[in-house]
């Protein structure tokens, strides 16, 4: 049996490294944006605010909106209608942004983390929620 994939919130010291770091200096402008964005598409209940980051024991990263919030969220795309906490919601956010961004620049770290997230997005208590607005 594999181990529960475990998220770890990055600290303060840390926070100012952790999208260079995993988006690469050539993403850094253009993707750090997306997420939020995303958020904004997907939920009428978001309204910005500060976003905490995640690393994953799996390798895999991600970042959601702080707070114990629950976001309504809608994706035309499939229909898609429900109601997700802030971090199933940044999961959700993150997984839209991951693709994006894999797909317009084809890097293989960006896919890699497409996959290492999805693995824990399956795992996590609102996993059904989020494949379902994700098309898993």
């Amino acid at each position: 049996m594999r181990e529960k994939i475990v998220a770890t919130l990055v600290g303060d010291d840390d926070r100012l490294d952790f999208m260079p770091k995993h988006l690469g200096l050539r993403n850094l402008m253009k993707g750090q944006n997306m997420f939020p964005a995303y958020l904004d598409r997907l939920s009428v209940d978001y309204s910005g605010g500060y976003w905490e980051f995640y690393e994953l024991s799996n390798g895999g990263w991600y970042t959601a909106p702080r707070g114990d919030q629950h976001y309504r969220v809608a994706w035309d795309g499939n229909g898609y209608e429900g109601q997700m906490s802030a971090d199933a919601a940044g999961i959700t956010a993150s997984l839209f942004t991951l693709c994006e961004l894999a797909n317009r620049t084809q890097e293989d770290d960006l896919i890699k983390a497409y996959h290492l997230l999805r693995d824990f997005a399956i795992e996590h208590e609102e996993g059904q929620e989020i494949s379902s607005i994700a098309g898993e």
